[in-house]
């Protein structure tokens, strides 16, 4: 009796280690495969150059390939809803800008996604001033040019930006508010089909991330009249600001992070954080970052959130005061 008593509970005790090793290989650890990045812009543009630069590194720090997949469509909106009802599992995520986690849902009457309850913050990467840009054959030769000709004949002089709900937009409908002139706005599908029209002299003004623009301003093919940041931005310092062209208190610029769906486990959203951060704040990395126009900004998740709920206050007070609304 003794012994058919120990051999049952030996036997007992051995079935959590037995059982062990099935329930690791039934979860392994994260990633165990590749990760989708959803970029909701096409490539080309400061979002897709961003999620493409961090991205290359995380393929090597994670061991896993990170894919990038441009979802275009609806100022990011098709992207970020993608995102938000994906299977909260780690492996899609979205390179979101301060368009789809902020603006568009004071801007859009019917968002299809909640980017306050469907998503979750992973990381902040980058801040991106927008440029006021022209040809460089335009009789424009500074802001005020413009704001004259758009007093002059209101509603005639366009601007483009690379679709509703970005931060272009915005920055054009807050001048508009600010400046008391009305500008014509023409959305486009992402920077890239918005330059080519620049260069031609189709559109007359382009308001948008100053990546995508930089080499085209420095070989000459266009002209930069102002940043809209609060100074002179890092690698155009020639270029005065919105505010040093006679409109006090202006100040926008465009950012980008890293988000998941909602219901991701905490481990692997922290896991992703850390190796997001950390990325960004490698010397490399930054200074690849600035290359291409942006200024690195790394934040964690709660720092991320707070920025975002900054971001909010100020974007539902300049979509009100523009009386702008989209569909």
């Amino acid at each position: 009796m003794t012994f058919g008593n120990i051999t049952r509970r030996s036997t007992l005790l051995a079935v959590p280690a037995l059982a062990a090793p099935a329930t690791l290989r039934a979860q392994p650890a994260y990633p165990s495969r590749s990760i989708r990045m959803v970029v909701p812009f096409p490539a080309g543009g400061a979002t897709d150059l961003t999620a493409r630069v961090v991205a290359e590194r995380m393929n090597v720090l994670l061991g896993q390939p990170v894919v990038i997949d441009n979802r275009p469509g609806a100022g990011g909106n098709l992207g970020a809803d993608m995102v938000a009802k994906a299977d909260p599992d780690g492996y899609t995520l979205l390179t979101c800008t301060i368009g789809t986690a902020s603006i568009n849902q004071f801007l859009y009457t019917r968002l299809p996604y909640d980017p306050m309850k469907d998503l979750t913050s992973i990381a902040l990467i980058n801040e991106v001033a927008n440029g006021i840009v022209v040809p460089a054959n335009s009789p424009f030769k500074t802001l005020q040019d413009v704001l004259a000709a758009a007093k002059g004949k209101p509603g005639q002089l366009n601007y483009g930006t690379p679709g509703n709900g970005t931060s272009g937009h915005l920055c054009g409908e807050y001048l508009k508010t600010k400046a008391g002139v009305n500008l014509t706005h023409v959305p486009y599908r992402g920077t890239s089909q918005i330059i080519p029209d620049v260069l031609a002299g189709r559109v007359e003004v382009a308001i948008d991330n100053l990546p995508g623009y930089l080499p085209h301003i420095e070989a000459g093919r266009m002209r930069c009249l102002a940043v809209t940041s609060a100074n002179r931005w890092f690698n155009l310092r020639d270029i005065p600001t919105v505010k040093e062209s006679g409109i006090p208190d202006f100040e926008a610029v465009a950012w980008f992070g890293f988000q998941a769906p909602a219901k991701v486990p905490r481990p692997i959203i922290d896991k992703l954080a850390q190796t997001v951060t950390g990325i960004v704040a490698e010397p490399a990395i930054a200074e690849r970052l600035r290359e291409i126009g942006s200024s690195p900004k790394p934040l964690g998740p709660a720092e991320f959130d707070r920025y975002i709920t900054a971001e909010n206050d100020k974007w539902r007070d300049v979509v009100k005061a523009a009386g702008a609304k989209l569909d």
